[in-house]
């Protein structure tokens, strides 16, 4: 092994021993969901952005602000209304007065969203105006009001909860604006095992304490290292199989031709290969395999494949496009 594959192969095994004492924290509060736990340091890793979708309850804003604290970075809650406006979120300019001229000028006031964690609280609940105040920001990592531009700090995540069950005085996300998430996380019923150890473990007086066993720094050197974990010829082309037979128009697929409206785009493609490269890296390895596409294929593609009305009635969902595809495409070579 030359010299700069083990520096690298020492700093991912110093880089692990974090990334699992921060599973540790999260643990400590947070009861079950490793799936999803795991799915949350993905995004962290890609650098990119979560959506997570779950019924009431189930911890979505407690397993993000518990993650948030397990981490030595800034954090801001807002909380998404039909009366938040985009200056809520980015910020605003105020008059002030030099008291040692008397001159008065303007000056930005910068808002919650020049944060490194944003949770984007029930983000379906303001209208496409204010959702789309987090466009820029989430996709070029900075902020322009007026005529200039503000950098946000990095790392910058934005990870947005939404509520599946109720429609009254909801705005679905556009489509393009769900592309900009990297994930889509969605949160499922804990087992009974679980569920008993939720109720006995918040229903008592003591309450754990969590230790901050990460740096923002630690997390921008494991968003590099992500870049550098190895993917071989045959696995990204079985990526751009599944995401080209996700396109109706193209593809060979009937089960696809029936059911899809929309495939989806090359920025699926980019995710897929990126979050597999994390997902291998958060186990401590430095090549991804067919698993680790496996294990991120459905929360990459179910909101970037839009199935047709006639799915939704047949209770065909992108889900099972996804695990259709994924069963149907063989690597190239085998």
């Amino acid at each position: 092994m030359d010299k700069e594959l083990q520096r690298v192969a020492d700093e991912v095994e110093m880089l692990s021993g974090k990334l699992s004492a921060l599973k540790q924290e999260i643990g400590k509060v947070i009861i079950g969901q490793e799936e999803t736990v795991s799915q949350l340091l993905i995004t962290f890793l890609a650098g990119g952005h979560a959506l997570l979708e779950g019924v009431p309850g189930l911890a979505k804003t407690l397993m993000i602000r518990t993650l948030a604290n397990a981490i030595d970075l800034k954090f801001k809650r807002i909380q998404f209304t039909p009366d938040l406006m985009p200056s809520d979120i980015i910020g605003t300019e105020i008059l002030e007065e030099d008291h040692t001229t008397g001159k008065k000028f303007f000056k930005f006031n910068k808002g919650p969203i020049f944060s490194n964690i944003i949770l984007a609280d029930e983000i379906n609940r303001t209208p496409p105006k204010t959702q789309a105040a987090l466009l820029e920001a989430m996709q070029e990592f900075e902020v322009t009001y007026g005529d200039k531009t503000y950098p946000l700090d990095k790392p910058f995540f934005i990870l947005a909860t939404q509520n599946p069950i109720e429609q009254s005085g909801t705005f679905v996300l556009p489509e393009a604006q769900q592309d900009r998430f990297l994930l889509y996380i969605k949160i499922g019923y804990p087992t009974q095992k679980d569920e008993e150890a939720i109720l006995k473990a918040t229903t008592g007086t003591f309450k754990k304490k969590l230790n901050r066993v990460i740096s923002g720094e630690d997390i921008v050197r494991l968003q590099a290292l992500v870049r550098e974990v190895s993917i071989s010829d045959a696995l990204i082309s079985f990526v751009s199989d599944i995401i080209r037979a996700t396109r109706p128009e193209t593809t060979t697929d009937s089960y696809v031709k029936d059911w899809v409206d929309w495939g989806a785009g090359p920025r699926a493609g980019q995710a897929m290969i990126l979050t597999a490269k994390a997902n291998a890296l958060l186990e401590g390895r430095l090549a991804v395999t067919l698993n680790d596409i496996k294990a991120v294929a459905l929360p990459v593609l179910r909101h970037r494949v839009l199935v047709n009305f006639r799915a939704e009635a047949e209770g065909i969902t992108s889900d099972k496009v996804a695990t259709h595809l994924l069963n149907a495409i063989n690597i190239k070579g085998k």
